[in-house]
């Protein structure tokens, strides 16, 4: 069986990413840079765990790749 809260986090995470894609998508596309920004930021963005899963870099990778993907979609 399913546990019904972590099917409800994995549900908002993936809409939360869609419309904050569309967000980035929208704003870079006026305000050509956002992703410039965004890119230079990622050195002060951690993990805020403190126990053994905490890992930094692993946070940074997901953002790079999502900025990678929002200037690849841009792109089109």
């Amino acid at each position: 069986m399913t546990d019904d809260t972590a099917v409800q986090a994995r549900r908002r995470e993936i809409a939360s990413e869609h419309l904050l894609f569309k967000l980035i998508e929208y704003v870079e596309a006026k305000h050509p840079g956002l992703l410039d920004y965004l890119e230079g930021s990622l050195d002060h963005l951690g993990d805020p765990a403190h126990d053994e899963t905490k890992d930094d870099e692993a946070v940074r990778t997901i953002a790079r790749k999502m900025i990678i993907g929002a200037r690849a979609e841009g792109a089109k």
